[in-house]
């Protein structure tokens, strides 16, 4: 019997830190065990370990899921499919875009340059692309439409070096890899960055955690699209490419649950377990493809291990009472990545060594045999049989945990360090001993002419290597990575479309959110593009106002509506279907901004432009999923996001973490997002007709819309008789000038719920103060800067020419006196344009931390309510002389403006 080992028990790939107080005991349980099983057979031992299981729970002693297997490949030698490929001319393919991967690199580190890169990430995980690539993954040209596969995002080099080989990358673009605006003729971007390379890459995957949930929520909306009839997306799959350490990302795991939930058999997880995070072991003291595995297959999916490659067979098959497998179930992660760092003699030692029977498995073997044992994630038949049953699996989607080695191939320097992802070239020494275990012909000569310039290699349009590639390629639809950039374009309605909030409200209070539920009906009433139209809301829609689509768009399900629902009397029930146009997220920002991503990239993955509509609570957009939105923009996402229940003290009873005074802020770093705080319904419509036009119509402008709109009701007025539309659309127009004619002048700038505010100190200034103000609309601060940014950049760039004006600039110049802005929003916001006003500025603004309270008493603590705004600007009339210096005072001594209870009660409702 072989000794127990005294390490901590390792369940399902977690260590269970619990010391053996007493091994005799032990053993008598475990010999226990052996005679149920040696005696009544595996069935009884089944049974009596469930029925010992349900024990423990009932006296509450935890012990957690058996979840997972045996650490061995999923699928077994017997049941491996016959492998159609050649898989010679398949292995020297792998050779030829290792190397040049990995030359692609070392040569971005050439003195003059030392621009970086990382080498080791695709040479762990090159076979499991290339297998993918010589038989699975289909391109655009596909009759059944293209996969999509999210690379994963430091093995860019690997698809680059294939791009080369097929003739779509030259050398001298090679040579420019990290140099995007240094390369003469441009370079190629670090990671996949579509936005920098529009025509090549399709998703943006190396913020990590964001390829697989993005992955989901794109297979997700393939099955959207196909049951609500717009495109068969039946023959489409979406691949994943991971890595192990980026499985500890919150996102990577999220929405696994949803993936199962829906049955999303269109979907293949590969996760590249090389066991390396970038500076250490992922699990040193667990196993993380067992953890995986407990996790993917309890949420539901279909799991596939490839642990082993093929020369373990042999081992395995005479491994007939299981001490091998069970080596290989208690050692650690930890101990596998030092035997790749080791050598065959230290395995046999370490690893086989440790149990009689496992060492004599090996005795006919050298140490040369034993160090080449591969893993499964190296070895082209294994994963071709873990692919082929992951495409014809159905009803779960599928996950492939496939160990590999980082660094694989490029030498004992770099395989299985702990430094490998920060090791960027290799020595004289390690192109040589690379270049001979590729077996490439090149020379000593070649190398040694200068090492930081080692030749890429090609063998050939006329080599079989290359007829073969090409020629698989072909049958699948294409080469890939590739992006489709032609977008078709859609009929916009006309003008009258938008009629409904251009007209008021007239006496009926509404705030700015209904309004644009209005509005947003009517667009989706036309018969075809309404159903272009993805609304995408997260557990809100009774908040927003939009529960009234329930009865006629329905709620997007995949398995229709199988229950009775609850309040089915009611006119406004919920109602799923499977052709539904809703996506209805539940409590999920994150993924809804995802399902953003995928319905507003469709005009690219799919050549069906669809129209993403994503609302939500303001606080929880850009605050909450800033970094989806940032690969939204580089993923040239179309659509609308909508900051519903906006402002720091219009949703007055939420409190701190609710209340958003700065996602306008936030929005105003992302380049794509064009971001308006509209102040009234007819605003909203002329800013939704223009979006619609720029993302849709013949401009075809890759930019997304943020407007923020609020809970707050009132009277929405009527468009203004010859309203100012460019400036509205630029972002400020004049919206009221003052009934004085004489006095004093001031300027008030005011966006969102902060128009109210300037009206009523626009007012107070004439009547108690004899002040001539006029108040402006703003409704983008954001658009207004990157136009005074751009005035700017062209006047650098053109000193001689006569200076281009801002906007705003322009706007006021003419005016007299000086400017005082106000919102619901933090200074910082209308701030942004505080340098290019004339004549003097200031701003009021809703800093620090949200509270709860009334809307009068919040925004007279915040100082930016009507009496605010009217003190703050006598006083800058005081400071230029224009009103007594005594003034300023008074006022705030008449307005109480340091009371919150001397406040005016204003409007206390807060529906949409």
């Amino acid at each position: 019997m072989a000794t127990e080992r005294k390490r901590p028990v390792i369940s399902d790939g977690l260590p269970s830190q619990l010391p053996d107080i007493d091994p005799e005991e032990t053993n008598e349980w475990v010999e226990s065990l052996n005679g149920v099983i040696d005696e009544r057979g595996a069935k009884r031992a089944r049974y009596v370990m469930l029925r010992l299981l349900e024990r423990a729970r009932e006296r509450q002693v935890g012990v957690p899921p058996l979840t997972s297997t045996d650490y061995i490949n999923t699928i077994p030698p017997e049941r491996e499919p016959w492998f159609p490929g050649d898989e010679f001319v398949e292995r020297r393919i792998r050779a030829y875009i290792r190397w040049n991967a990995a030359m692609l690199v070392h040569r971005a580190q050439r003195p003059e340059i030392g621009v970086g890169g990382h080498i080791s990430t695709y040479a762990s995980s090159a076979s499991l692309y290339e297998v993918g690539m010589n038989h699975f993954f289909r391109g655009k040209d596909h009759p059944g439409g293209g996969d999509h596969i999210y690379y994963q995002g430091h093995a860019s080099p690997g698809m680059y070096a294939r791009a080369y080989l097929e003739g779509r990358l030259t050398t001298h673009q090679l040579d420019g890899f990290r140099q995007e605006l240094s390369h003469p003729g441009g370079g190629l971007p670090s990671y996949p960055h579509p936005r920098l390379m529009p025509n090549f890459w399709e998703f943006p995957t190396v913020s990590m955690g964001l390829g697989p949930l993005n992955a989901i929520y794109q297979a997700r909306y393939n099955r959207y699209l196909h049951n609500r009839g717009i495109k068969d997306t039946s023959q489409q799959n979406v691949w994943a490419f991971l890595g192990d350490g980026e499985m500890d990302e919150v996102e990577s795991l999220g929405a696994i649950g949803l993936a199962a939930r829906e049955e999303l058999d269109n979907l293949t997880f590969v996760i590249n377990c090389n066991l390396q995070r970038l500076d250490g072991p992922v699990r040193g003291n667990g196993k993380v493809i067992q953890e995986l595995e407990s996790f993917f297959r309890g949420a539901g999916w279909n799991v596939i291990k490839v642990v082993w490659g093929r020369e373990w067979d042999s081992l395995l098959a005479a491994d007939t009472d299981g001490a091998l497998v069970n080596l290989m179930n208690v050692t650690p992660d930890g101990d596998y990545q030092t035997y790749k760092g080791e050598s065959g003699a230290y395995v046999r030692e370490h690893f086989f060594g440790r149990d009689p029977r496992t060492r004599k498995l090996v005795d006919p073997m050298s140490d040369d045999d034993i160090w080449n044992l591969k893993r499964g994630g190296h070895d082209y038949r294994k994963l071709y049989a873990a692919y082929k049953a992951a495409t014809e699996h159905t009803g779960q989607p599928t996950v492939i945990l496939a160990k590999t080695v980082k660094g694989w191939t490029l030498g004992s320097h770099f395989e299985a360090r702990n430094a490998t992802h920060q090791m960027k070239k290799l020595t004289l020494p390690d192109l040589k001993g690379f270049r001979d275990r590729l077996y490439l012909d090149i020379s000593d000569k070649q190398l040694e002419e200068n090492p930081y310039l080692p030749p890429y290699f090609h063998p050939g349009e006329k080599s079989d290597e290359y007829q073969y590639m090409v020629e698989r390629r072909r049958e699948l639809g294409g080469s890939i990575p590739s992006r489709r950039t032609k977008a078709k374009s859609l009929a916009i309605p006309d003008a009258k479309a938008f009629s409904v909030l251009k007209s008021g409200s007239g006496k009926q209070k509404i705030a700015t959110t209904m309004a644009f539920v209005r509005l947003l009906k009517d667009l989706m009433r036309d018969k075809e593009f309404g159903s272009r139209w993805v609304p995408i809301i997260p557990d809100e829609a009774r908040t927003f106002g939009m529960d009234s689509l329930f009865p006629t768009k329905k709620i997007y399900s995949p398995h229709g509506q199988t229950y009775t629902s609850v309040d089915r009397e009611l006119f406004l029930s919920y109602k799923e279907a499977t052709n539904g146009q809703i996506l209805h997220e539940g409590i999920n920002e994150a993924g809804s901004t995802a399902s953003f991503i995928a319905a507003g990239t469709s005009y690219a993955t799919h050549d069906e432009p669809m129209i993403p509509l994503y609302i939500f609570y303001s606080m929880f957009g850009f605050q909450r999923t800033a970094d989806e939105l940032w690969a939204a923009a580089d993923q040239m996402t179309r659509g609308f996001l909508l900051g519903a229940t906006a402002g720091r003290t219009t949703l007055n009873g939420e409190g701190l973490q609710h209340e958003d005074g700065h996602s306008l802020l936030i929005a105003a770093t992302n380049p794509a997002v064009v971001s308006y705080d509209p102040a009234f319904g007819y605003e909203i419509a002329h800013i939704m007709q223009d979006g619609l036009h720029r993302m849709y119509g013949e401009k075809q402008e890759n930019i997304f819309y943020y407007l923020t709109i609020y809970n707050e009701p009132a009277i929405q007025p009527a468009e203004p008789e010859g309203l100012d539309t460019e400036g509205l659309l630029k972002g400020i127009y004049r919206y009221s000038e003052s009934s004085l004619k004489d006095g004093p002048k001031a300027q008030l700038l005011a966006s969102g719920t902060g128009m109210r505010w300037a009206l009523k100190a626009q007012e107070l200034l004439a009547q108690d103060w004899g002040v001539s103000a006029d108040v402006w609309s703003v409704t983008s601060w954001t658009e207004l800067r990157r136009d005074a940014i751009e005035a700017e950049e062209h006047n650098l760039l053109h000193p001689s020419d006569a200076p281009r004006k801002p906007y705003i600039q322009q706007k006021l110049e003419a005016t007299e006196g000086p400017s005082v802005a106000v919102s619901d929003w933090m200074r910082a916001v209308p701030d942004l344009v505080s340098r290019w006003i004339p004549n003097g500025y200031t701003s009021l603004g809703t800093d620090g931390f949200g509270m709860s309270d009334t809307r009068h008493a919040l925004r007279r603590h915040f100082h930016v309510d009507g009496e605010s705004v009217a003190v703050a600007t006598l006083r800058q009339l005081a400071l230029k002389g224009l009103v007594p210096a005594h003034v300023p005072g008074e006022a705030a001594k008449k307005y109480a403006i340091d009371d919150v209870n001397a406040a005016p009660v204003g409007e206390t409702g807060g529906d949409s």
